[in-house]
Parts: C-alpha cells; structure tokens; sequence
C-alpha cells in the first residue's frame, strides 16, 4: 500500500468514526433525554419496541431519521461547495452564489404562500427542486450564450438569478397572508425536522448520485485546476466537465433544499477546512467533505434541538452563527488559496 493511500485511508476512516460518533451523541441528546445503556438497546435490541416503548418511538421514529436526513444534506451541501469552488477554481463559489438555492427557495416559497401546498406536504420539496433546476437552466444558458464557458461567465449569471430569485421572494412575502409568510420564512431559515415521510430515501438516492459522480469526476477536477490548457492536454474535455459536475451539484443542492429549506455556510466553510487539512486533491477531498459536512450539519442539528428545550433554532440559523466567524478566520488564514 502507497503512503498516499495509507493517509486516505486514515483520514476517511478517523472522518467515517467521528460521524459515528456524532449520530449517536445526536441520538442521545435532545429535549427528552435517553441513557447511553437504553440508546445501545433500542439500537440493538428488536425487543426495545415492547420493553422501551417510549425510547424506542423517540429514537427509531423521530431522531433516527432526522439525523439520516442530516448525513445526506449536510454530505450533499459540502460535495456541492466542494464541486463548484473545484470546477469554477473560485473560493466563494456555493450553491448560493450560483443561484441553485435562490431557485429552489423560490419555488418552495410560491407554493406556501399561495396555499397551493395546503394539505400536500410533499408539493413544497417538489416545488424547491422544480426550482432549483429552472434556476440551473437559466444559469447555464445564459453563462453559454455567447458560446464559451468560463468560470466568470457561470459566476456572473449565478449571481444575476440568484438575486432575481431573491426579489421574486421578496415580493411574494410581502403581498402574502401573514400565517402563509410565517410558515414561509420558517421553511427558509432551514430544518431537518419537518421534512414530509418520503422525502428522505429520495434524497439519499440523489445525494448519492450526485457524490458518487463527483468522486469518479476527481481527477479530471485536479487536471482542471492547473488551468483549461493543461487540462485539455491531459485529454479533459473542461465544458463537459463543467456541464457534468455543475448539474450533479445543483440536483444535490435542490434535493437538500428541498428537505431542509435554506442551510448555508456547509457547502462554504466545509470544503474550506478541509483544504487545509487534507490538501486539494479533489479525489480525497471529495469524499472528506461529505463525511465533514454529514457531521457538521448532524451537530449543529443536535444543537439547534438542546439549547432551548422544548423550542428549537432552525439549523440554518446555528450553522450561520457558527459558519460565518469560522469562514472568516479561514479567510484570514488560507488568503489567495486558488491564486
């Protein structure tokens, strides 16, 4: 076994343990508390449903897919980042400023304050990845309208929808009812606790798709990284690239928006952090980033649920409290990290 190889391993596999570590501390902590020996049972024990009934619907019913969710939204949100700063070889670049979550909090947005989605829960993650992919669309088309495809070019057009999307959501919120605008406003401020049943094996099955592409795509986004010319003499075809990585994110980024609503900061901060640690070779950093994300997100979670018992933050607004100072500081330390 290589020495690289070796360091992958270990990285992954100390990543892969904290995230175990993570979930079951997530499982344990909340408003109703449950003991490390009653947490083992429930987990182990197909009995517990009888003997520990009320354990059991709490942590099988409630936090266990709550906490699933997490590991997929939070893994997703940081592949996205990771993908996008990698492709367009720009550190800001997030599902934000490319406009992806504008569009999926924009067709989410419609469909609560025009009642449509009353009584159909599921119409409202239907909408935000209707959404999502429209603002993909317009994105892409107007980034090649001139036929090439540079990074700017996708930047610029990310940050003219997204603003778009911004004031269209704006607007709808100020000429709603004041009870729709209020479920609307909850929705975007992010949480992985009223995501409707069924929501999560599809987005596991997205997330998954889109990070396995990703993780396959690693190599070609290194060759990308020394420049188009380079990449292309390496037989990197960059506008197919582009093409491939920039609509696998975006899916990822709208199935995550449409379970959770708007989460910043994991698809910014993570890849980031990251880098710093385990280098820029996306074909390792890649699969770091969805476990780092998976665990930052399942924290935060576990956070915005005990702070204030029974209440509870939105997750978007804990990773905000704690991404922002963080990104700061890795500005501070990693300035003109991509040149």
């Amino acid at each position: 076994m290589s020495r690289t190889a070796g360091r992958a391993i270990l990285i992954l596999g100390s990543l892969a343990a904290l995230l175990v570590a993570a979930a079951l501390l997530a499982a344990k902590t909340g408003p109703v508390p449950c003991s490390w020996p009653d947490l083992l049972r429930v987990l182990t024990d197909p009995g517990a449903r009888v003997s520990l009934p009320m354990q059991s619907r709490i942590l099988l019913d409630l936090r266990l897919p709550r906490i699933l969710l997490g590991v997929f939204v939070g893994a997703g949100l940081a592949v996205a980042g990771t993908s996008f700063q990698g492709l367009l070889r720009n550190p800001l670049a997030d599902p934000y400023l490319l406009g992806v979550s504008g569009g999926a909090a924009l067709g989410a947005v419609f469909v609560l304050t025009t009642g449509i989605a009353a009584g159909l829960p599921l119409l409202v993650p239907l909408a935000a990845c209707g959404g999502a992919l429209a603002a993909v669309a317009a994105v892409w088309r107007l980034a090649s309208g001139a036929g090439a495809l540079p990074p700017t070019a996708l930047i610029l057009s990310g940050v003219v929808v997204s603003a778009f999307c911004s004031a269209l959501v704006m607007f709808m919120t100020a000429i709603a009812p004041a009870g729709r605008v209020q479920g609307a406003v909850f929705w975007m401020m992010g949480s992985l606790g009223s995501s409707p049943p069924g929501v999560l094996p599809a987005v596991a099955v997205v997330v998954a798709l889109g990070i396995g592409i990703a993780i396959f795509s690693g190599a070609q986004l290194n060759a990308l990284s020394l420049g188009e010319e380079t990449a292309a003499h390496l037989g990197v075809n960059a506008r197919r690239l582009r093409l491939q990585l920039f609509f696998a994110a975006s899916i990822i980024t709208g199935a995550a928006v449409a379970a959770a609503g708007l989460v910043g900061f994991v698809g910014l901060v993570v890849p980031h952090g990251l880098r710093a640690l385990v280098g820029a070779d996306h074909r390792l950093l890649v699969p770091a980033s969805a476990l780092a994300g998976a665990i930052v997100l399942v924290l935060a979670d576990t956070v915005a649920r005990s702070v204030l018992p029974p209440a509870e933050i939105p997750v978007g607004v804990v990773t905000a409290l704690f991404g922002a100072p963080f990104f700061l500081v890795l500005l501070r330390r990693r300035r003109g990290w991509m040149g």
